[in-house]
């Protein structure tokens, strides 16, 4: 049932309808008067839609051809702990006991439906179940842990696993509402997933009497959030519309904007299902009037008009009453996963039609049916980062060569899921850490510049509100007066007042930040004799500030062998270093478990070396490519040789900003949980912000807010936490999203100093130590923060890439000497410290004199 609106008047209609001949884009006051389009107009309104749809299968290379998926269906578990008011799917434990069944189907039950799938020609295996069930029934809960299972999807990896590997179907995974950290653990199983968005109407699910009312995973904006964060994450997703639930035309057109809106931003949709209610017996909304079939075409129609010819639109053939001919003609060209196995259990008593029966009625209406993968061709021919490497042998043996479609001649068998052959061998510019400095990077970009981070338009428009100055009424003064007294009494509104300090305020600022400084710290300017190695570029993270990031094609790409990786960490002993900086791209091809090989590689070449490794972006790429909870997996990386971890990949901690900044990264809670669970195991770690790009000093403020209170918590519990804090200015001359004309051109001289001064203030007591950043701001720049609050200036890295790439001028090491120089033109003495803010051995200090910190084989950089 639809909610009543008020009719369109003819002139209206009329007028939509043309506009939608004309194909001119449609606003949403039009979309919803075509959605009531019926009779004469429907047919109008189709017409118009259906030339858009074939437009789009002409550009696709299958012009005439209707796809679908020769599928079986597994409900892994009916359990849920959502109460939809119409799903028949969904039961409780106690009607699964007395039917004889378990909790969950067990892996041979799986099994035994995917091998009989895939001997009668079946190639996708559609893994449906209900939403987190342990969290509502204790008794998933204990078929879950009596069988291994830390929750539901990590028995959904196992399963889809099996099948790949044991009778060789596609999973196609339907888990319900998916965090960013699922998407990353299930992607490398799953060659698609999907999950209806159904509506965008927050009054279904908030308003008591709703279809989804007490149900947590309905809310619009969860599911929205589910759309992009699977966009983010390069997930090709099937999602949807459900209509006649009780929404408005209005509210129906609502949902199609939305799904166009996502797709413009990330790409990531590969198909769009618009599916009509069926009313069911024994459920709540048993009594509502099913959708009638015109306003589905109607709602196809309006759809194709909104999406566009490059969208897939898919119905379900088993809803439609046999009218093929009416939703062909309105604009599908997809008929969704067919089964000649099992029974559509969402919808049981509407069975499947028999494929050859929808190969003749597909024929009537002038197309030929094709079968499809449950991964579209266009996401099949993107290649990476959309098709994890370990499907890639998978989805090959069933795919025809030349049109992405299904080889329907090809023999459905298991195959191992296991890491790609390539391993870790060296390859690509491995002396670009060098070369950097001398040759430059080969282009100011990568080619795919237009595509990769999405859509350039929608990004300005998202950045827009962080980009507003903000007005500031606070007296600096009394703001002033309080960070002499007790910094750590500072109201936000006063905080906020001295991030916006400037002229004999700021200076005033920077007085009390380095009075602070002394009193907490003392007067040694600390640094570490130390190495950065980025052992690989290659990555397809998608961040838009990164310029240091190449696909594996490109010509400054690169990956280190194991062996290239020790010796560099030898080389730096050699030379006095304490520490090695090791960082890398997410590079697809390497396995969860390197990151392991690599800390041991260095261990074992170099024992007494500290070994300060791995983002937490690569922490939870590493934990969601093993299949292992981010805390087993950084013990493994601790027995390993791991030492401490840095704080980077925070940038802003802040989601309204790191959307813009990157695609497909990790979201702040993520990065608090990782860097939080290494504390509580004793890996300590850097922090990090990195400013001056779409951001404003009010998302700085909540940034060190954030920082402190997590070292208040690893306090309480008894572990040390953060070892310092580190300035990040943004370097913008090569960085994607300056390119593209929406970052500032970094901060300002006023804007480092008051980040320095603020970060001293804001974080006391909890953490005492500020890092300044020479490679960014130069020796001048650092010198001038030393006198603004920091007390550190790092290390004298030995090589650094990823500055260098996005176009910082100030080199890729320093020496001992050097750092002392910049030290005593703050009027400073300068100190030699450990990752951990320790005693350098005098052993280590005597080679660090002796070779002044750098590799004799380091060139000066060009001008």
């Amino acid at each position: 049932m639809t909610t009543p609106s008020d009719a369109p008047t003819e002139n209206s209609m009329r007028r939509a309808l043309r506009r939608a001949r004309d194909g001119v884009a449609l606003d949403a006051t039009e979309a919803a008067v075509l959605l009531q389009a019926r009779g004469e107009a429907l047919k109008d309104l189709a017409a118009s839609a259906a030339r858009v749809r074939d437009s789009g299968l002409e550009a696709a290379g299958r012009p005439g051809v209707i796809t679908y998926s020769r599928k079986v269906f597994i409900p892994l578990t009916r359990l849920c702990r959502d109460k939809c008011h119409y799903c028949t799917f969904v039961t409780v434990p106690g009607k699964l006991r007395r039917e004889g069944h378990g909790m969950y189907l067990s892996p041979d039950e799986v099994l035994d439906i995917a091998r009989k799938g895939a001997a009668m020609g079946c190639k996708e295996a559609l893994f449906t179940l209900g939403d987190r069930p342990e969290d509502r029934w204790p008794e998933a809960r204990e078929w879950l842990d009596a069988h291994g299972y830390d929750d539901t999807l990590a028995y959904v990896r196992a399963m889809a696993i099996r099948v790949l590997e044991e009778t060789g179907l596609l999973p196609h995974l339907n888990p319900g509402v998916l965090s960013w950290s699922d998407l990353q653990r299930l992607k490398p199983v799953a060659p698609s997933m999907g999950m209806m968005l159904e509506t965008t109407a927050t009054r279904l699910w908030s308003e008591p009497g709703g279809p989804h009312h007490g149900s947590p995973d309905k809310d619009p904006a969860v599911r929205l959030r589910v759309l992009e964060d699977a966009g983010r994450s390069n997930v090709p997703f099937t999602t949807g519309v459900l209509i006649g639930i009780g929404e408005s035309y209005e509210e129906r057109a609502d949902a199609f904007f939305e799904l166009r809106r996502i797709q413009r931003s990330y790409h990531g949709i590969q198909e769009v299902i618009v599916q009509n209610f069926r009313a069911k017996p024994d459920t709540a909304m048993r009594g509502m009037p099913d959708a009638e079939l015109e306003e589905l075409a109607a709602a196809i129609a309006v759809a194709r008009h909104i999406l566009g010819p490059s969208a897939r639109i898919q119905a379900p053939p088993n809803l439609v009453d046999s009218e093929y001919a009416l939703l062909i003609g309105a604009g599908i060209d997809d008929w969704g996963g067919v089964s000649p196995l099992t029974p559509d259990h969402v919808n049981p008593e509407r069975p499947w039609p028999h494929i050859e029966e929808l190969a003749r009625r597909t024929a009537d209406a002038g197309f030929t049916l094709r079968e499809r993968l449950t991964i579209y061709p266009e996401f099949l021919q993107r290649g990476e980062p959309w098709l994890d490497p370990r499907l890639l042998p998978h989805v090959r043996a069933l795919a025809d060569p030349e049109s992405g479609l299904a080889d329907e001649s090809a023999t459905v068998e298991g195959r191992p899921w296991q890491e790609p052959d390539e391993g870790f061998a060296s390859f690509g510019r491995t002396d670009l850490h060098t070369t950097i400095d001398t040759q430059g990077r080969t282009t100011d970009r990568r080619d795919d510049f237009d595509e990769v981070y999405g859509d350039w338009e929608a990004l300005r428009e998202a950045a827009a509100p962080g980009m507003v100055p903000e007005r500031i009424d606070t007296d600096v003064r009394a703001a002033l007066a309080q960070a002499a007294d007790d910094p750590t009494r500072l109201t936000d509104e006063q905080a906020l007042a001295l991030l916006h300090a400037d002229g004999p305020a700021l200076d005033a600022l920077c007085r009390i930040a380095d009075d602070l400084r002394k009193s907490v710290v003392g007067e040694d300017v600390t640094y570490i004799v130390t190495r950065n190695i980025n052992f690989t570029n290659v990555c397809y993270t998608g961040c838009r500030f990164c310029a240091f990031a190449q696909r594996r094609t490109d010509a400054d790409a690169y990956t280190l062998s194991l062996d290239q990786v020790a010796d560099r960490a030898a080389q730096a002993w050699d030379v006095g270093a304490v520490e090695v900086c090791m960082q890398g791209g997410i590079h697809p091809d390497l396995p969860g478990t390197a990151y392991f090989d690599i800390a041991r590689a260095v261990k074992e070449r170099v024992p007494g070396m500290h070994v300060h490794a791995f983002s937490p972006m690569e922490v939870v790429n590493g934990a969601t490519r093993t299949g292992m909870s981010v805390r087993d997996w950084l013990t493994a990386a601790k027995e390993a040789g791991l030492d401490s971890i840095p704080g980077t990949a925070a940038e802003i901690l802040d989601d309204e900003v790191r959307w813009v900044l990157t695609k497909g990264k990790l979201p702040a809670a993520d990065w608090i949980d990782v860097v939080s669970t290494a504390h509580e195991l004793g890996i300590r770690s850097s922090s990090t912000m990195m400013y001056g790009h779409v951001d404003q000093p009010r998302h700085w403020l909540g940034h060190f807010r954030t920082l402190a209170r997590m070292q208040q918590e690893a306090r309480a519990k008894g572990v040390e936490g953060f070892t310092e804090f580190v300035t990040l200015p943004f370097i913008h001359t090569n960085a994607p999203v300056y390119l593209a004309g929406i970052a500032r051109p970094g901060p300002t001289v006023r804007d480092n100093r008051a980040v320095t001064a603020m970060a001293r203030i804001l974080l006391h007591p909890h953490i005492t130590n500020i890092q300044t950043s020479w490679v960014k701001l130069g020796s001048d720049g650092a010198a001038e923060m030393l006198r603004s609050g920091a007390n550190d200036l790092g290390g004298t890295l030995m090589e650094e890439t990823i500055s260098r790439m996005a176009g910082s001028s100030y080199g890729s090491y320093k020496s001992v000497q050097d750092l002392i120089a910049v030290a005593e033109a703050a009027g400073r003495p300068a100190k030699a410290r450990t990752t951990l803010y320790g005693e350098v051995p005098e052993e280590r200090q005597a080679a660090a004199r002796a070779s002044d910190g750098h590799l004799p084989e380091l060139l000066p950089v060009l001008d």
